[in-house]
């Protein structure tokens, strides 16, 4: 079965490349876990953040909103020692203040979908090296969340965001994922942890 080229064969990685990468996700808990697991990968590989995210979910309250936005400093303290995460004070203390912020928003599902109009944007690439690493409207969303507070949201990592969320369908063309999602409409999708 063909698969996308960064997909390797580590049986973790290939069952998020098989069932959540670039699938429409509308749910307000999974996006804020996407959008504070972004921010932890900075500078890291994004296995490394799989192979740790069933610890990150136990210690940051399954990124509940609320629960995440009230974690303690006493409670940062304690998962810096913590080898089951990726320890880093700064990403910690973003966590909760990424958490703070979407708390303050009307919706903010709608907002981390207004930068593609609410509904994904299929791209058809045929080599993996034509998949901009960062795009306008990466850069665009990255700018609106700084603005509005969010830390760990630069350009590359909105664009890592928008195809972890699905608001970018960047399966290459030869990836059996990509004629599966190409193909759906938007009511033919859901949420991968639902």
């Amino acid at each position: 079965m063909k698969r996308c080229h960064w997909c390797t064969s580590d049986p973790i990685y290939t069952a998020y490349h098989d069932t959540e990468w670039g699938v429409p996700s509308y749910d307000s808990r999974h996006l804020l876990e996407k959008l504070v697991l972004e921010g932890f990968q900075a500078g890291l590989s994004w296995i490394t953040v799989l192979k740790k995210r069933p610890r990150f979910r136990e210690v940051l309250f399954n990124f509940d909103a609320r629960a995440l936005s009230e974690m303690s400093d006493d409670h940062i303290e304690t998962l810096m020692q913590d080898t089951g995460i990726i320890r880093n004070r700064l990403k910690l203390h973003a966590a909760r203040k990424n958490a703070r912020l979407w708390l303050l928003q009307d919706d903010p599902v709608a907002l981390m979908w207004s930068f593609v109009g609410g509904s994904p944007i299929i791209n058809h690439y045929a080599r993996h090296e034509d998949i901009p690493t960062i795009t306008p409207i990466a850069q665009d969303m990255s700018r609106t969340l700084k603005k509005m507070g969010f830390k760990f949201v630069g350009p590359t990592i909105c664009q890592a965001y928008m195809q972890g969320i699905g608001a970018f369908m960047d399966h290459t063309t030869d990836c059996f994922r990509h004629q599966e999602l190409a193909g759906r409409t938007i009511s033919q999708t859901q949420n991968p942890d639902s």
